[in-house]
């Protein structure tokens, strides 16, 4: 693993975002553009970390820096105009409402700064039946039908954590939409405009390529009975003798040649082909798996076509030497972690800094971006 210092900053240096200080996705976008260059300043709020674990332990808030405001006192929305009015972005995850009542919603902060780009991270979005309920990653996937595709059949579905809806449909759909409407502000004529980010319209546009095959005839609207979800005996996880995972993804009839010739089926197996053979292709699959360890049978398709690979816990993953030669895993104030993603040839990307402590940066944010009010708002760090 590589150890990161405070060298190259990324494409998007020089954008400054302003981060209201919340949970789960919209942090982590801001994470993305910190990742990227980004001056990321995250307001955090009176009493220090909102999620329940120690700041300094929280990676979505690295390459960032904090202030604390007190959005509910006199003068606190002002505070945090006066930094709108410097910026680029702004990002907030409250439900519908709540910025306006606070008086940083997009009337405000766009009356303010007209080329702002206000990003909005919300389960159900800003309208609709549902835009005031509260919420959670699971509830976002289930009603997307997103959910219903995860696990095997005859069982209930299968929680994926929370990354396909909090982090892919969520995060990673605020942080495009950020950036394409920070392109368009920036050409001539260009104005600031509001990102409505639902998790819901994310998430179900994940599965875009899944209901063509729906429509198409092939796919089958039942969890584990398709190709890719688990359905399939040669794309799936089978258990080692030791108590280990082997994934295999062999569905490319030349790397399942490869995949059978090493488990060692030879003319044992039925034809991949007869759907109706697949529960006893799984059965010979999963005893072959059975007879040897998860280290035996990594080496036995180490450097190989045959599409298997150990299933590694998040301890493992970053001694892997494939990770390790990439530097996929990064150690940065002691925290192993995810290295920024993706990689630039020109504008290289970097861990930074640790974890923001809440109002640690008053002073250094104050002096940036020209705003010596800030200093009134005093500093909270802790962890």
């Amino acid at each position: 693993m590589a150890t990161t210092g405070q060298g190259a900053h990324g494409p998007l240096t020089g954008v400054r975002v302003v981060e209201l200080a919340g949970i789960g996705p919209g942090p982590f976008a801001a994470m993305l553009l910190a990742d990227l260059g980004a001056d990321v300043v995250r307001v955090d709020r009176p009493g220090g970390s909102v999620i329940g674990i120690e700041p300094a332990f929280d990676l979505t808030n690295r390459n960032k820096r904090s202030v604390v405001v007190d959005l509910k006192a006199e003068g606190g929305a002002g505070q945090v105009l006066d930094l709108v009015e410097r910026a680029d972005v702004l990002i907030e995850g409250y439900r519908p409402g709540v910025a306006e009542r606070l008086g940083v919603g997009p009337g405000a902060c766009l009356e303010r700064n007209p080329r702002l780009v206000y990003g909005r991270m919300t389960g159900w979005g800003q309208d609709g039946p549902l835009a005031d309920r509260a919420g959670h990653d699971i509830g976002y996937i289930a009603l997307t039908g997103t959910l219903s595709m995860i696990g095997r059949s005859g069982e209930p579905p299968t929680v994926p954590a929370n990354l396909v809806g909090d982090y892919a449909g969520g995060s990673l759909y605020l942080a495009v939409g950020v950036l394409a409407a920070l392109q368009h502000a920036r050409t001539p004529g260009g104005t600031g405009q509001v990102v409505d980010a639902a998790i819901v319209d994310g998430a179900a546009h994940l599965a875009t390529m899944i209901h063509g095959m729906l429509a198409a005839g092939s796919w089958q609207d039942r969890r584990g009975a398709n190709l890719l979800d688990g359905g399939c005996p040669f794309y799936g996880s089978y258990e080692t003798s030791d108590g280990g995972y082997m994934a295999v993804g062999a569905l490319e009839p030349r790397f399942y040649e490869e995949f059978t010739a090493l488990l060692g089926l030879g003319d044992e197996a039925p034809d991949r082909n007869d759907l109706g053979r697949w529960e006893e292709l799984r059965t010979l699959v999963a005893d072959r798996f059975s007879t040897r360890t998860r280290a035996e049978w990594t080496e036995v398709f180490e450097g190989t076509d045959a599409c298997v690979a150990p299933v590694l816990s998040l301890r493992e993953a970053p001694r892997h030497p494939h990770l390790t030669a990439r530097s996929t895993y990064v150690d940065h104030s002691g925290l192993t972690q995810p290295a920024p993603a993706p990689r630039f040839s020109a504008t290289p990307v970097s861990v930074r800094t640790a974890p923001a402590l809440p109002g640690a940066d008053t002073e250094s944010v104050a002096a940036d971006w020209d705003l010596p009010g800030l200093l009134t708002t005093g500093k909270e760090a802790t962890g």
